[in-house]
């Protein structure tokens, strides 16, 4: 990956962050996005400082025009992108019955449509680099899981679109990754939305035994670089998709059970 151009949507925390590290550290030019420029400017200081060569952009996914403009000054910049890593998203706690539907939209517009964006505009200069297209998804776009109908919704559609654009492009070399992390150590869970679409703060789990963002950010890099199709990660991750071919009515009740020992669980 020395001097390609990678794209990371969603870089001021996180998996987002913790690729925009490993991804520099492997000799890549790396762009930043987001809709924190603070955070932003902080990780691309201390990337420059320690001799990487990063581009900081402010942009909000949701926002069309944001993501037109996130490409654009890339190209401007490096003239090119080998990488898209659509990161940025946001999750969501609360059932379809309580929640106000303000909340399914939001995340359908980050989590979604932040992606059709950002690889819509970005897309033409991937396929001159023959490079590659990754979206960052979840076992929840395997397994619909309760209280998440809008995460899982919008993960199950970011899978079934970068899917169709793998196979349009069969013929022109365009890579595309579909990576499902596990449950993963990261703001995502603070940064969920309630039923009221307020900021649910804290997180119902516990961060300490899930899988660090920067063990991801590896699994990630290494299946770029090994242009792979997919990947799952964690084994609950594996075991869930696994299972669910074979017994989903198990693991309807399963997922069920996991979730409803969460504090302040719904059910």
């Amino acid at each position: 990956m020395k001097n390609k151009v990678v794209v990371i949507s969603g870089a001021s925390s996180g998996i987002g962050k913790a690729c925009a590290w490993h991804f520099a550290k492997n000799g890549s030019k790396v762009v930043l996005a987001a809709r924190s420029y603070d955070k932003l400017k902080v990780i691309g200081e201390a990337m420059m400082s320690a001799g990487y060569e990063v581009f900081t952009v402010q942009a909000d996914v949701s926002i069309e025009e944001d993501c037109q403009r996130l490409i654009s000054e890339t190209i401007s910049k490096f003239k090119g992108i080998d990488v898209l890593i659509n990161n940025a998203g946001i999750s969501m706690r609360a059932t379809l019955e309580d929640m106000d539907l303000s909340v399914m939209k939001k995340v359908m517009d980050i989590n979604f449509y932040g992606t059709v964006f950002c690889t819509k505009y970005a897309l033409t200069h991937i396929l001159k680099s023959k490079g590659s297209v990754v979206g960052v998804s979840s076992i929840a776009g395997y397994k619909g899981l309760p209280a998440r109908t809008a995460y899982s919704a919008s993960k199950f559609a970011m899978q079934g679109f970068l899917e169709s654009l793998r196979i349009e492009n069969l013929k022109k070399d365009l890579h595309v990754l579909i990576a499902c992390p596990g449950f993963t150590a990261s703001n995502i869970r603070n940064t969920a939305l309630s039923k009221d679409g307020e900021v649910q703060k804290e997180s119902p789990r516990d961060e300490s035994k899930m899988m660090t963002a920067e063990k991801v950010a590896e699994y990630i890099y290494k299946a770029v670089v090994n242009r792979q199709n997919s990947i799952v990660l964690t084994i609950n991750g594996k075991l869930t998709v696994l299972l669910n071919k074979l017994l989903p009515s198990l693991v309807d009740r399963l997922v069920y059970n996991h979730l409803k020992k969460e504090p302040n669980s719904p059910f």
